[in-house]
């Protein structure tokens, strides 16, 4: 295939003679241009990643087994470009296929421009030389901020490349989610810190109801004072009251008798008689 370039249209595929390939993302930017990032799933042959440490992405630019990995992005007379390196020929046998994927950052991809993925030999590619297949991707609807540009698959002893061009209006997120990948909550932990704020927020609706609470609270406040009147009631020298509370008139009475009764007893305290009764009773 050296020498000859694949002019790709979307689903179709094309055989690869090497054992390593780089594929790189190239769009053209410009103001209001979103960012483009490049992205690699590896595949089971359930279609979905083995675990996620399959995903490699901007995050976690390099696969534990050195096989699939982003380079630098670079800008070329062309266009900025996002390259993902993967050797084919060492991948484990439980690998099926290699996902190549392009997020958008500030924008969905119908603002991005020329975005088109090539495929190089990676030995060639380094060197500059021609890629293998060419595939322009465009957004079928607009609203995609995720898109899988095309996958690299095994047949037989060899590998393939098919041209994709799917697109997810739910972003990179989204689309990793659909292959499996258990995207970190840390993204919604901080959603948990949010919703304990409204939590906190909870008791400001109750303040504005101690208002209320503080009218109703305010006339229970002018019986309290009410109460004293009842310790007046002693300076009526024994003399029983037609008013005021039973309970509280047999208290104070006992105490004042005594001192004007000079010794002598009294058989009723409803019947005492005046402080100078005595003094004529003697004559």
């Amino acid at each position: 295939m050296t020498g000859m370039t694949h002019a790709m249209l979307k689903g179709s595929n094309v055989p690869l003679d090497t054992a390593a390939v780089r594929a790189v993302l190239r769009w053209t930017p410009g103001p209001g241009v979103p960012d483009v990032d490049a992205s690699a799933l590896l595949l089971g042959v359930d279609g979905r990643v083995r675990s996620d440490e399959d995903f490699v992405f901007y995050n976690q630019p390099r696969h534990p087994s050195g096989m699939v990995r982003r380079l630098a992005k670079k800008r070329e007379p062309e266009g900025l470009t996002d390259p993902v390196e993967a050797d084919l020929g060492s991948l484990d046998a439980s690998v099926d296929r290699v996902v190549i994927a392009a997020s958008s950052d500030g924008g969905t991809f119908r603002s991005v421009s020329d975005l088109r993925i090539l495929v190089y030999d990676a030995a060639a590619g380094a060197a500059g030389g021609e890629p293998l297949a060419l595939f322009d991707v465009s957004a079928e609807t607009g609203e995609e901020t995720a898109i899988i540009c095309g996958e690299l698959y095994r047949r037989g002893d060899g590998w393939k490349f098919r041209a994709v061009g799917q697109g997810y209006p739910t972003g990179l997120v989204g689309l990793a989610t659909d292959f499996g990948v258990s995207v970190d909550d840390g993204v919604e932990a901080p959603g948990a810190a949010p919703s304990a704020a409204p939590a906190a927020e909870a008791p400001a609706p109750a303040l504005g109801h101690d208002p209320d609470a503080t009218v109703v609270h305010t006339p229970a406040v002018p019986p309290q004072p009410t109460a004293p009147p009842a310790p007046a009631q002693p300076p009526a020298y024994g003399y029983p009251q037609p008013t005021g509370a039973p309970a509280a008139s047999p208290a104070p009475a006992p105490a004042p008798a005594p001192a004007p009764a000079y010794g002598y007893p009294h058989a009723a305290p409803e019947f005492r008689m005046p402080p100078m009764g005595p003094q004529f009773v003697g004559r």
